[in-house]
């Protein structure tokens, strides 16, 4: 199963243990080195649908300074995908490197 960035990163996020939404962001754009800068609109979309796929779940809901707060972590099936999905990217990376070593410099001297 490819995912996509973000929700890659979501999950990544979330390898650690259960993480409720602000430090879902903090962890993304950390993990991504300040590249990819979720809003919550799309976060709590993106965790909708990996709820909706299994891969994550609610696991402790309260109230903090009366606001509610969702703790998300993956699942087993999370896990699992998480970890096709980086051997996926590896395999991916390595033969970049292996095609990037053989090509030719062209102009260069």
């Amino acid at each position: 199963m490819a995912l996509r960035e973000q929700s890659y990163l979501i999950l990544l996020a979330l390898a650690d243990g259960p993480l409720h939404g602000y430090g879902v962001i903090k962890t993304v754009r950390d993990l991504s080195e300040e590249r990819v800068r979720l809003g919550a609109g799309t976060l709590y979309g993106a965790l909708d649908r990996l709820s909706g796929d299994g891969l994550v779940s609610v696991v402790k809901e309260e109230v903090v300074a009366g606001r509610h707060r969702r703790y998300y972590d993956l699942t087993g099936h999370g896990r699992t995908v998480l970890a096709e999905e980086t051997a996926r990217l590896s395999r991916l990376a390595a033969t970049a490197q292996h095609r990037l070593s053989l090509r030719p410099q062209w102009g260069t001297r």
